[in-house]
């Protein structure tokens, strides 16, 4: 890709990003400049990344054609006022941040500008990661087509409309948090049965793995992928009624509410 793409903060989420980007080989380590507050993380970025790494917001965003605002929500307003006028116009601008809308965006550039607002996470690090894209008015075919592509160079996307934005933490953006939880607590169990420690985690996140491979490419009803594997009078189905009456489900539900609430709560505020 003959694009340079900036980052205007390179915490975890940015590490992530970028070292997927490199690792699928979509642009050269000189395409990719990034900004950090302290010297401390600038030498260790330098270090870790093979990046171009400066104090400097300005500069960063002045030579990027797709740019990431990487910092938390709060220091979003005070960034745009310092790097707005050093924003191109044809300069893409993505956000990550939970709860800032297009509206936001658009009214904090004080003029038209190109922004994407999604939402990745953290296991774009690995090549699997999963986002949400919403695209406003002034992005072109062709640019979407330019963040599909950097985004699917380290997972998959979706598009969707910005009344669900708020609901997409829950369901990816902080659901792998869910997830290590359930692997952590299949290998606790598997260590009370006798089985090591390492290779508790190994067979549980493995399994769910191959679990998760086998909805995204069967294309089958995670149900009957579950009734698949539920042999009658079986131990799968002994452990599925446990879970029925611990209110496995209920309680997944319920944290999903939780997040996309304080997803809305974040998003009034700003």
């Amino acid at each position: 890709m003959d694009k340079h793409i900036g980052f205007i903060g390179c915490g975890k989420m940015a590490q992530a990003m970028i070292e997927g980007m490199i690792k699928e080989n979509l642009v050269h380590r000189e395409q990719i400049s990034a900004s950090a507050i302290t010297e401390e993380t600038i030498v260790a970025m330098k270090e870790k990344l093979n990046i171009l790494m400066t104090n400097d917001n300005k500069a960063v965003a002045a030579k990027s054609d797709v740019l990431f605002l990487a910092v938390k929500p709060a220091q979003y307003e005070n960034v745009i006022d310092e790097i707005k006028d050093a924003v191109r116009d044809t300069t893409i601008i993505v956000t990550i941040a939970a709860g800032i809308s297009l509206a936001v965006m658009e009214a904090s550039f004080q003029r038209p500008v190109k922004v994407v607002r999604t939402m990745p996470n953290t296991p774009s690090l690995v090549g699997e990661g999963m986002s949400a894209l919403c695209p406003n008015t002034h992005l072109t075919a062709g640019d979407l087509h330019v963040i599909e592509t950097i985004f699917n160079s380290f997972g998959k996307t979706e598009v969707i409309p910005e009344e669900l934005m708020d609901a997409i933490p829950a369901v990816s953006g902080s659901s792998p948090a869910y997830a290590y939880m359930f692997i952590e607590a299949m290998a606790d169990g598997a260590v009370q049965q006798g089985i090591p420690r390492k290779q508790a985690y190994n067979l549980a996140a493995q399994a769910m793995l191959g679990a998760a491979k086998m909805v995204l490419e069967t294309g089958e009803h995670p149900g009957y992928l579950k009734d698949d594997v539920c042999t009658p009078g079986g131990a799968t189905i002994a452990a599925v009624n446990t879970l029925e009456k611990s209110n496995f489900r209920g309680s997944i539900m319920q944290a999903m509410a939780a997040c996309t609430a304080q997803s809305q709560a974040l998003s009034k505020t700003k």
